[in-house]
């Protein structure tokens, strides 16, 4: 007898003009063999949803009648009928809103009445109250994050995505998903700190050990590719689920026609590392389809033509790469004179030059504008803190530069 493998993951053609009963029989279908998901999830008191969502109702693309670059509404209540059926756990959704305090959930918050439907709070990522979260090994990228405190009491978590591609990360399935998890200011880290040159592609895996998605869900009627925002809609037809969330993802990679062990500079990977593979590389999940427990269902890659957009030269992208793991040697090097200076601060460093500094990075202007004319040296933003409770990995930069 074959030994069992450690992931499973199960794929399913689904057409995208499926009715909802018909989209719902599917999705019960490919997830019926996740026998580790759902064993988590009945024996959980409370389970917490992350779901790519999002987007200002005036501003949702579709294509054929289908979102194309968020999760499709039918396919989030067929997910929540599906865990309905399946316990009686108080579940919750969380997200992070782009409004200000005070006016959170905003008018970005459009799958309301399916939350209001199935009795399903929201609660809001980015505002209190917080707990800070170790990551368990230590960390990837930091050694820990402060995140909403709801994180904290659920047994069980899901993520459901969709499948395009990213400008950035080249791929955006479960993992990335999860980025809609840190607070933004006034509470939290402007998004520019994580999703920074170097390091999301660390704090992507980082945030997958904290929340440990025990079922993972990708909408993959229909995706975009290109970009995650503003691309080209596609039609494929598919549902793919998993009881983790680097083997879904290296799975739905597969089936976009990537092959998952790809890294940068390999397009779709232009800009940064893929998230997946520095996630096996320290021995979280697998992008080894030989180690998966991976049925198609019939489905061929790729489903459609995907790939992420040129955004710049090769010879750039290697040099802000490069710049960005120097300034933040140096300032590891020098730790002690910045605290002395800048302690409690942001700054942005350049060339060994502080170009920026202040308690609100979100007003300093974009990255384009710190940098000048020296475009293809990178700026790097780090918090000054004296005690680095964050716990920063300055061995990725140190890696990075002898690879």
């Amino acid at each position: 007898m074959s030994q069992e493998k450690a992931y499973r993951v199960r794929a399913i053609p689904c057409n995208h003009k499926a009715s909802q009963e018909e989209l719902y029989e599917r999705l019960k279908t490919v997830t019926a063999p996740l026998t580790r998901s759902w064993e988590k999830i009945e024996k959980a008191r409370r389970i917490g949803i992350k779901v790519n969502m999002q987007m200002r109702t005036d501003n949702i693309r579709r294509i054929d009648g289908r979102r194309q670059e968020l999760v499709d509404e039918e396919v989030l209540c067929a997910s929540l009928r599906l865990l309905r059926e399946r316990t009686d756990a108080h579940i919750f959704v969380i997200d992070t809103s782009t409004a200000p305090p005070g006016q959170r959930p905003g008018l970005d918050f459009n799958m309301r009445p399916i939350f209001e439907k199935f009795c399903i709070p929201y609660v809001e990522a980015g505002d209190p109250p917080f707990e800070r979260y170790k990551v368990p090994g230590g960390g990837m990228m930091f050694s820990e994050y402060q995140l909403s405190a709801a994180l904290g009491e659920a047994d069980a978590f899901v993520s459901i995505a969709k499948m395009k591609n990213h400008a950035f990360m080249g791929i955006t399935l479960c993992l990335k998903n999860l980025f809609g998890l840190p607070p933004i200011p006034p509470y939290g880290r402007v998004r520019t700190y994580f999703h920074h040159v170097i390091r999301l592609s660390y704090v992507l895996p980082d945030l997958g050990l904290i929340t440990q998605p025990c079922l993972n869900i990708i909408d993959g009627l229909t995706g975009q590719a290109r970009r995650e925002w503003g691309g080209e809609g596609r039609i494929c037809n598919a549902l793919i689920a998993g009881d983790h969330v680097i083997a879904t993802d290296a799975c739905g990679t597969y089936l976009m026609g990537t092959d998952p062990r790809l890294d940068w500079p390999h397009p779709p990977y232009r800009r940064d590392r893929s998230p997946i593979v520095v996630a096996a590389e320290h021995g979280f999940g697998t992008v080894n389809l030989d180690e998966i427990d991976f049925d198609m269902g019939g489905l061929q890659p790729p489903l459609a033509e995907f790939d992420s957009t040129e955004m710049d030269a090769n010879e750039k992208i290697a040099n802000l790469r490069r710049t960005a793991c120097q300034q933040a040697l140096f300032y590891q090097d020098n730790r002690e004179w910045f605290a002395g200076r800048y302690a409690g601060s942001f700054i942005y460093l350049q060339d060994r030059e502080v170009v920026w500094s202040g308690a609100q990075p979100e007003n300093a202007g974009t990255v384009q504008q710190l940098s000048g004319k020296r475009n293809d040296e990178a700026v790097w933003l780090k918090l000054v803190d004296p005690e680095e409770k964050e716990g920063e990995r300055m061995r990725v930069y140190e890696r990075l530069l002898v690879t």
